[in-house]
């Protein structure tokens, strides 16, 4: 693979090592209309969400604590001059459920409390769907100037299976709304290696996807993991358990996957996205040059962030940081009925010098311009590296002067192997 398939490379910023101030911040709003099944983040739906029992205005108000409580952490650790927020990002659930005064209130605590650099990526995830779109307008008043709508299919069959309530009308309709409200850059996610899908189908998506005129897309193979078995429901885990109903869709949909047509799509979407000129600038990422996401680019250059928000997760340069899924314990600490506002309950864990290095090396490979030649030299990873040239996953480039080394399309579609035996 030459140079030039993936696009044109930025710079890549010093590894840090050391605890240091955010530059993004992750802000989770967990409530969504329904729950698709195959979905784990960190979701309450239903009359949750809406009606007379939703518990979206307390959510609201404890997170918007929360985001106080970690900036007096911050000012403390750090000292009130820390540098302004790069990036800042609206996650769910389906934020654009959010009315736009609770999302004016939120970025004034933001603006107030972390400051935000002039140029600063604004991100909101929202759902297609006209009552679940929410007031674009307003969110771009508020200061959104990037917007993440959760497509997952233009094909009308594959979203019903997949649990969406949206149809492919909807995306349309709601990337022309982006548009009319001013909203400089919109992203897609879509789903391959979903029940029912083709090869010749995932083309004619992508194409449509291409005809309604974004600025980005997140293609990402559907994965059905399982929480429950990795430990991660516990009282402070960061995932909620998997309702039955879920659990037995994903059962039959991992029936219907196939590695081998999984792969055929993937290299289908590098060259088809290639050749119209966007930049593949993650795994699992495209953009036309200048519309790469920045906030998500702060977790690949393992860059640190603060998080606010049931099942969030922070970094600070040395340690990781989450909060537990749980609502009822996460607003009862910040909103208790009596005594003072708590940090609400979660875990974390600092990370050993060795497991930093791999990490970093593996976010790194994660994007087009890779890591320097010398990290294959003499380190405890060398032999990985000497596996991955051996077998074509990797190859040598010259980036500005520098000598690197970066996937290949063989080795981004065979990455974890290599990423496993980085570990």
């Amino acid at each position: 693979m030459n140079h030039t398939s993936f696009g044109h490379p930025i710079p890549s910023p010093p590894p840090i090592d050391r605890a240091a101030p955010p530059a993004g911040l992750y802000v989770h709003l967990p409530f969504c209309v329904a729950h698709c099944p195959y979905c784990d983040f960190v979701v309450y739906a239903g009359s949750q969400a809406r009606g007379p029992r939703a518990r979206t205005e307390r959510l609201y108000a404890a997170v918007d604590r929360e985001l106080e409580l970690r900036a007096d952490a911050l000012d403390e650790r750090f000292g009130p001059g820390r540098p302004n927020l790069e990036t800042l990002y609206f996650g769910g659930g389906t934020p654009s459920l959010v009315p736009g005064e609770w999302l004016e209130r939120l970025m004034a605590t933001v603006r107030l409390r972390y400051g935000l650099a002039p140029d600063a990526e604004v991100t909101l995830e929202a759902n297609p769907g006209p009552d679940e779109r929410g007031d674009l307008a307003a969110f771009a008043a508020a200061g959104v100037n990037r917007v993440s709508f959760g497509a997952q299919s233009l094909n009308a069959a594959e979203l019903r299976r997949l649990g969406r309530r949206h149809s492919p009308e909807d995306v349309a309709a709601a990337v022309a709304g982006a548009r009319a409200a001013g909203i400089g850059s919109v992203n897609l996610d879509l789903l391959y290696d979903a029940p029912g899908q083709t090869v010749a189908g995932w083309e004619a998506m992508l194409r449509a996807a291409l005809d309604l005129g974004p600025d980005h897309l997140s293609l990402y193979a559907l994965t059905l993991d399982d929480p429950d078995a990795e430990g991660l429901t516990g009282a402070a885990g960061d995932h909620l358990p998997t309702a039955p109903g879920a659990r037995r869709w994903r059962e039959a949909a991992r029936r219907e996957q196939d590695d081998d047509r999984a792969a055929d799509q993937y290299r289908l979407a590098s060259e088809l996205l290639a050749a119209t000129g966007w930049r593949g600038y993650e795994i699992s990422n495209w953009a036309r040059p200048g519309h790469e996401s920045r906030h998500n680019l702060t977790y690949w250059e393992r860059r640190p962030y603060e998080a606010a928000g049931p099942g969030a997760h922070a970094f600070d340069g040395v340690g990781r940081r989450w909060n537990a899924a749980g609502l009822e314990r996460y607003i009862g600490a910040l909103l208790p009925a009596e005594g003072s506002a708590a940090l609400p309950p979660g875990d974390g864990e600092i990370i050993s010098p060795n497991t930093a290095a791999a990490e970093r090396t593996i976010l790194a490979l994660r994007l087009d311009r890779g890591v320097p030649a010398s990290w294959a030299d003499g380190s405890p990873a060398s032999d990985a590296f000497a596996w991955a040239q051996a077998n074509g996953l990797l190859e040598p480039v010259d980036l500005d002067g520098e000598a690197r080394l970066r996937l290949t399309l063989r080795g981004r579609l065979l990455s974890n192997e290599l990423l496993a035996r980085l570990v």
